[in-house]
């Protein structure tokens, strides 16, 4: 399995519009976060987690020239607002791009696509076919793929994370319960957020992440979902355990 990061910052990216601190004025290439997303290609497939405003951007830069399906962790417009873009695989692949997503944020991608969904549609808008969760216990196939839903909080917001083989995802939480972690606990590769050093109403912070991911001891751990105020990349990396490392724009994992 390739895992691909098409983004690992927060709903603001990074650098923040109008800020000059070291991290928005750092000219090392890893501080330049696009809004978070990943790009998994395993069993012939290529499926990518969230879709958001910096969507087209990411594909293109990563050549992402196939896409098989697309999948929602959750409805916040920096997860959700490129999903408009998905009209060049429309083209490409004539056909409708298969969207996995719980009902409440497929409900959610009506009301912000209304178009997409409309009953005379104009020509030439997206063309999907809705896949629902339905549990975030049960395991679910992504186009023959099989995926595992984690349930965590964000905030109050029940969101989802995915285990796809030995890589486990999980971003803007900042609860995980127990039965959670236990669908985690095994990977080769996890993937939490981070958003910054303080402790946030609907994030772990980066003491809370490393603890997480210190329990669950995987092979390999890394960071997503990073604001500015985390620090530079360099500074961060330096304090962490070995096993655990700051994810980064373009950066690409084989897992086993």
């Amino acid at each position: 399995m390739t895992v691909t990061f098409l983004g690992t910052g927060t709903s603001q990216g990074v650098p923040v519009i109008g800020c000059h601190c070291a991290v928005c004025r750092s000219l090392d290439y890893r501080d330049k976060r696009l809004r978070v997303s990943v790009h998994v290609q395993t069993q012939g497939k290529s499926i990518i987690i969230d879709s958001g405003p910096d969507f087209r951007q990411q594909v293109l830069r990563e050549r992402v020239d196939h896409l098989d399906a697309l999948v929602f962790t959750h409805e916040h417009k920096d997860h959700t607002a490129g999903m408009d873009d998905i009209r060049a695989y429309n083209f490409k692949q004539q056909q409708d791009m298969p969207v996995y997503a719980e009902p409440r944020v497929l409900e959610q991608l009506k009301r912000e696509y209304a178009y997409i969904f409309a009953e005379h549609k104009y020509p030439g808008v997206p063309q999907v076919q809705t896949v629902p969760i339905l549990s975030d216990t049960a395991p679910f196939d992504v186009q023959g793929v099989p995926f595992q839903p984690i349930r965590a909080l964000h905030y109050k917001l029940p969101v989802l994370g995915f285990r796809v083989g030995n890589f486990s995802y999980v971003t803007d939480a900042n609860h995980l319960s127990s039965a959670a972690l236990d669908q985690m606990r095994g990977s080769d590769v996890v993937v939490l957020n981070a958003l910054r050093h303080e402790k946030h109403i609907s994030h772990f912070s980066l003491s809370e992440a490393v603890a997480v991911l210190e329990e669950l001891a995987p092979r390999r751990a890394y960071l997503t979902h990073i604001s500015h105020l985390l620090g530079r990349h360099r500074d961060v990396e330096a304090t962490l355990p070995d096993f655990i490392r700051l994810a980064y724009d373009g950066l690409r994992l084989e897992v086993g």
